[in-house]
């Protein structure tokens, strides 16, 4: 059965319509998902670049407990070398009063 020249025209023309169609959905499709992709590229850079400050900060906070932990060893030492020196000190006074006694006698 043969086409007369009009359905011929017609088929062919339908089919360049649907082409035209299908690939004007595909650029769409395309173009959303380079739109998606973009947007998803930078949020990743934005999260990346707060991780990032974060752990900067962190770092910072970290220094500045291990100097702060340091002055604080530091001064404990201190004060236990001070206590301690106070001991000897309250240990020389006992033996200077058992020597006045001994020398009262």
């Amino acid at each position: 059965m043969k086409k007369e020249p009009e359905q011929q025209g017609y088929d062919s023309q339908q089919f360049f319509t649907d082409m035209n169609s299908r690939i004007r959905d595909s650029e769409e499709k395309q173009r959303l998902l380079k739109d998606r992709i973009l947007l998803l590229s930078q949020t990743l850079i934005e999260e990346r670049d707060k991780t990032f400050e974060e752990m900067q900060e962190m770092k910072k906070e970290l220094l500045r407990l291990k100097e702060e932990n340091m002055r604080v060893k530091e001064f404990i030492s201190r004060v236990a070398e001070r206590i301690e020196n106070s001991a000897r000190k309250e240990e020389l006074m006992i033996l200077q009063r058992q020597f006045d006694l001994f020398r009262e006698r």
